[in-house]
């Protein structure tokens, strides 16, 4: 007579070979890092009703934040919200600069229409009233180097009143007409008179200036993203006294009418109240991840390291700590969309800056850095030490080699926007396009296979320990397992904060979804609607 475990053992093979046993099934997505405000914050205003409004380009809109909660509310939301700054008017309406979109939007209060009173001003960046004649001043920075006057109807095109002068940022009109300013490029906080253009400099100590703002009493306060300081200083005679020590990629200042300070970090996600008196700050809000888009697991499974746009962050994930490898301004990188690892180096690339970057893993200092790619969405090292970089607007697959990675060959091209790639477990790359396909590149004679076909937006991707790839499809919100034996597909969760719409004039996959998975089986991601970061396990 069979024994018991027998009889098991047969009806459990009878099972597997019937297909009668159920795929892996997962639970509801927890959350890592919890969801935040922004997608990186910039511009601060606070209104004639005492609101503190703050702008962000990426998030593409305008939150109202409680200064006592943190919660945040949206104003005006994407696209019409991207908003670089903004400006509240002496008859109480708001402007805001949308950077990317090269346009500049007005309306005269919440409930009246939006009007786009500037457009083709690409890098279009700081904006200010005059509070006592109503003119409208506004600058053009890295896409753009320029200051104009703008028509508030918008019925007369834009004046220029100078140009090439050094990256003309934060800026305010003070109350005898002239614009105080920093120029990001010369490390100067200026004067500039809009009749006619000239400029006086009052002080040239700084690193990387964002932003001037002048108080009640006609001092003028600046801060510097490199260093992170925020300083006030004497108008009359140019000197200037560190009042705190922030952290690095502060960019923008507003001061209310009692002088309470109000600043920006584009890298924590956050505003800060700062006290004039003593310089002590109070976190009003702060986020995670500012816009998380790649990530990948540490070889022993224990970190988990997310390019969030403005940095580079890892998660402990025993603890949910968050430390920074990199941040932006502090650091020398260049806009994070994506990250993958090699046993040396984080390997960062940015489409915004066309940039493929290598960073030591052992100190976190910059090796290489490759510069004029079209934009690169993902790269990967192999283990020879060559860099594969994802190139979206090219439509290839280019190697990055020599000093600095600045030769490049196009290895494989024809693609229909590839969006991420992954060094599989054979060793082939793995594509992801957004015409739908995942295909599997041959690195010994680059040729190429289409492993599934008919998938809806696909972005980040990862393979579990048994073969299968796990791909974000992000027009459709939902995560699914594909087995590259036949292609089948699987959705495994659905109804995901994932697929943030990009704007008018952007690439499609925009902010790109990360997907990683453990040797558990437990599947991470990133989630570019709510900026947080989530894992599901396996039953």
């Amino acid at each position: 007579m069979p024994s018991l475990f027998n009889v098991k053992a047969v009806a459990l093979a009878a099972l597997l070979l019937s297909g009668a046993v159920h795929a892996q099934t997962y639970g509801k997505p927890q959350v890592v890092v919890p969801p935040s405000n922004f997608k990186g914050v910039h511009g601060l205003a606070v209104d004639n009703q005492g609101r503190l409004l703050a702008g962000s380009v990426v998030g593409m809109s305008i939150t109202q934040v409680d200064q006592q909660s943190g919660k945040g509310s949206i104003l005006v939301d994407a696209p019409q919200g991207q908003a670089d700054d903004i400006a509240i008017g002496p008859k109480g309406e708001m402007a805001w600069t949308s950077f990317l979109q090269g346009v500049v939007r007005i309306r005269d209060n919440d409930g009246a229409p939006i009007r786009v009173i500037a457009k083709d001003l690409p890098g279009i960046n700081s904006i200010s009233f005059d509070q006592k004649t109503g003119k409208l001043y506004a600058s053009q920075v890295f896409l753009g180097d320029a200051l104009w006057e703008l028509d508030v109807t918008g019925a007369a095109a834009p004046r220029l009143i100078k140009k090439d002068l050094g990256g003309f940022n934060g800026f305010e009109v003070g109350p005898d007409g002239w614009i105080v300013a920093p120029l990001w490029f010369k490390g100067q906080i200026v004067k500039l008179n809009p009749a006619d253009g000239e400029i006086k400099v009052i002080n040239s100590e700084f690193k990387v200036p964002a932003a001037a703002n002048y108080d009640s009493k006609g001092n003028i306060w600046a801060i510097d993203t490199k260093t992170g300081e925020l300083f006030k200083i004497n108008p009359a005679d140019g000197k200037r006294s560190k009042v705190a020590q922030l952290a690095t990629g502060i960019d923008n200042l507003a001061l209310d009418k009692q002088d309470n300070i109000f600043v920006s970090n584009m890298v924590d996600n956050g505003v800060q109240q700062i006290n004039p008196s003593n310089g002590s700050a109070r976190q009003i809000t702060k986020g995670g991840m500012a816009a998380p888009g790649g990530l990948k697991l540490s070889e022993d499974g224990k970190t988990l390291h997310v390019a969030h746009l403005f940095g580079l962050r890892s998660v402990d994930l025993a603890s949910g700590q968050l430390t920074d490898v990199a941040r932006m301004h502090g650091d020398a990188i260049e806009y994070p969309f994506a990250v993958t690892l090699s046993k040396d180096h984080y390997v960062l690339s940015s489409w915004f800056t066309g940039t493929v970057q290598l960073l030591s893993r052992k100190d976190n200092s910059s090796k290489a850095m490759a510069h004029g790619l079209a934009a690169p969405m993902d790269a990967v090292q192999l283990p020879n030490g060559t860099v594969l970089a994802l190139e979206l607007a090219a439509g290839a697959l280019t190697q990055l080699s020599g000093a600095d990675l600045h030769d490049k060959k196009q290895v494989v091209t024809g693609l229909q926007g590839p969006t991420q790639m992954i060094l599989g477990q054979d060793g082939a790359v793995y594509i992801t396009e957004m015409a739908g396909r995942l295909l599997r590149v041959d690195t010994s004679n680059w040729s190429m296979r289409t492993v599934a076909e008919g998938l809806a937006g696909p972005e980040g991707l990862a393979q579990t320990p048994g073969g299968k790839f796990i791909v974000a499809e992000a027009a459709k919100r939902q995560l699914t397992e594909v087995d590259p034996a036949n292609g089948s597909k699987r959705v495994i969760a659905s109804d995901l904060p994932i697929g943030f719409e990009a704007g008018p004039g952007l690439p499609p996959p925009y902010l790109t979804t990360g997907v990683a998975v453990a040797a558990d089986g437990t599947v991470y991601f990133s989630a570019d609607r709510d900026n947080g970061i989530y894992k599901i396990k396996p039953n």
